[in-house]
């Protein structure tokens, strides 16, 4: 079971992934903006961020940024609702920028509860991995 928290300026979609994660056996905490976010940050611990990317005020990436400075090894996967066109002239791919700063995963809005709860799992067996102690055997060298 992990603590997650989501950030979305959309209660629809809080309420969405929030249920998702809870049936899934998560605790999950809520932020309606970037400000609140960090604050709700600073106070618990988190093993997970769903961030959204455009929301008023502070928006995700610099969301983002303030996490990173505080918890650089916390995942985040970021959802974004823009439909991103093929254009090159087109406004840019900010989920694959999210990425670029430090977003282990993203989903474009609509995304499937599959699809949510694939990259959660993946996420967070990452974060073990990443976490756990090396052997002795793999500390020592060939």
């Amino acid at each position: 079971m992990a603590n997650i928290l989501i950030v979305d300026d959309d209660p629809a979609v809080q309420i969405t992934i929030r249920l998702l994660l809870e049936r899934a056996g998560h605790h999950v905490s809520l932020a309606g903006n970037g400000h609140e976010a960090l604050n709700v940050f600073e106070a618990g611990q988190f093993d997970l961020l769903f961030l959204d990317i455009f929301m008023p005020g502070m928006d995700g990436l610099e969301t983002m940024r303030h996490i990173r400075t505080r918890q650089p090894a916390v995942p985040i996967i970021v959802i974004s609702g823009r439909s991103i066109a093929p254009d090159p002239y087109a406004e840019p791919d900010f989920l694959k920028m999210a990425t670029k700063l430090g977003a282990v995963a993203s989903l474009q809005k609509p995304f499937r509860a599959d699809a949510l709860l694939a990259a959660v799992d993946g996420c967070l067996k990452s974060a073990q991995t990443s976490d756990a102690p090396q052997s002795d055997a793999a500390r020592r060298p060939a």
